[in-house]
């Protein structure tokens, strides 16, 4: 039988964990770090293939993920949907480290929701081995914020494997198992690569919140500055956590362009009772603190962009990483102060919401509007009106079809950004209309992509379209 890498013991004087950031806030947390450290050097040692842990496993040269891919579909049937193993899972690892359930929120749904989908993105991609070492490097980036250190992830081994087994039955096979340990091992040796590639830059920042305004009882738009410089583009998003939900992140586009002052802006609509985004639309104030993730995304505007007709698509509030992306381009049209006018392309707005009350930044499109005779404005509304009883400046119906019925775009660059379920039927309506896909521009959010429970790769279409409405 496998036999599982034995569990790290903490002494029993060290009474906590470092939470996060700050990466040294409780008591005994310096002790603790440093014999975090100590393990963290001995996992990785059995990674890189010093202790037992086979080095070629690591590699995406060498790592046959196809091989481990198909031995692995074949038994998911023992533990899809995954809801039961993920729950063994963590009650195995927290039974053993308790002192473990300090870097998870207090409410596990979204934690289980994202280990899901981690998994689900395993197993489909497998076999696509350097894809999938690049996006968990950049997830290894990503959870520095949250505490985790790599002795971390020899826990969730031992817990994983635990749970494999009782939640598969006596059918469970020990080469199943193996499968499913080298495609851990590969995800953590590229998590700590990526953790490792951004120590020289803090995991989080934090910032004080400088504005706060409700646009509607369920949005807010917010102001943060962080209290270092925050590194970051027109048009990214990053993750934000407030203390009114530690260790609890979600994803929030940047609505500004980086500025002077060095703040950035939110816009935030509620989703639900006791999450973050009620956290921070109904119970963050001026003068709160914020937490802010390393800033992502690709729908950025790149030098050569500059003097290119663009289309921008926004809906709801995928309004603000769009916003962001049309400040840029006016401080681009107006140049540096002495400085000749850098030269810059049309652009053609559609911004989309079910009503007028919902066009929650109407006043700003209206000064865009005004300001720009280089820039269209159109907004579409889902209402349904009464003919001629409608806004002359609006069209209404569903915002891809607007969009597409407008004129051909095919020597646009195109910016959409919105709910998943959106940007998906923009993007095929503009494809179909002859749009290059590469001249297409939006970021996936896998925070709100969940996998059905009767999900199977083998079945599953490569990839997945989203919007930013985080």
């Amino acid at each position: 039988m496998h036999q599982p890498i034995q569990p790290y013991q903490p002494p029993r004087s060290a009474s906590s964990v470092p939470s996060g950031c700050p990466a040294a806030d409780t008591v005994g947390g310096e002790y603790h770090a440093l014999l975090a450290r100590h393990d963290a050097m001995r996992l990785r040692q059995r990674i890189l293939g010093q202790g037992r842990a086979p080095a070629p496993d690591l590699t995406p040269a060498a790592y046959d993920g196809a091989a481990d891919q198909r031995l692995i579909t074949q038994y998911l049937d023992l533990v899809t949907p995954f809801g039961d193993l993920i729950a063994r899972l963590y009650d195995e690892m927290f039974a053993r480290w308790p002192y473990l359930r300090s870097l998870f929120p207090v409410s596990m749904e979204f934690q289980r929701a994202h280990l899901a989908r981690a998994f689900w993105y395993l197993i489909e991609n497998l076999h696509r081995p350097a894809e999938v070492a690049a996006y968990f490097r950049q997830l290894g980036h990503d959870h520095r914020k949250l505490g985790v250190r790599p002795v971390h992830y020899e826990a969730f081994e031992t817990a994983l494997c635990a749970a494999l087994r009782s939640t598969a039955g006596p059918r469970w096979a020990e080469a199943v198992e193996q499968a499913w340990v080298r495609m851990l091992r590969f995800a953590v040796a590229s998590m700590v690569e990526g953790a490792d590639a951004a120590l020289a830059e803090p995991p989080c920042w934090q910032g004080t919140v400088t504005a706060h305004e409700r646009r509607r009882p369920d949005l807010a738009v917010l102001r943060v500055r962080p209290h270092e410089p925050y590194p970051y583009r027109a048009g990214q998003y990053a993750a934000v956590a407030s203390p009114l939900m530690p260790q609890a992140w979600r994803h929030y586009s940047l609505a500004s362009a980086p500025g002077p002052d060095g703040e950035v802006a939110l816009h935030v609509r509620r989703t639900g009772p006791g999450g973050v985004s009620e956290a921070l639309v109904t119970g963050t104030r001026v003068g709160d603190t914020l937490q802010l993730g390393p800033a992502h995304g690709t729908m950025t505007l790149q030098d050569e962009d500059r003097s290119r007709d663009l289309l921008m698509v926004a809906g709801g509030t995928g309004w603000a990483p769009i916003k962001a992306l049309l400040e840029e381009w006016e401080g681009r049209r107006r140049g540096t102060a002495g400085l000749p006018q850098r030269p810059a392309g049309r652009v053609h707005l559609f911004v989309g919401a079910r009503s007028r009350a919902e066009l929650y930044d109407a006043a700003a499109l209206a000064r865009l509007a005004t300001r720009h005779d280089r820039l269209r404005v159109v907004r579409v509304l889902d209402e349904d009106v009464a003919p001629g009883s409608g806004d002359p400046l609006s069209e209404y119906g569903p915002l891809a079809e607007a969009v597409a019925r407008d004129r051909k775009w095919s020597q646009h660059l195109a910016f959409v950004s919105g709910p998943p379920t959106m940007v998906g039927a923009t993007v095929a309506r503009l494809t179909a209309t002859g749009m290059p896909a590469d001249r297409i521009r939006h970021d996936p959010v896998p925070d709100v992509l969940t996998p059905p429970a009767d999900r199977c790769p083998a079945h599953t279409a490569d990839g997945a379209v989203a919007g930013a409405a985080r």
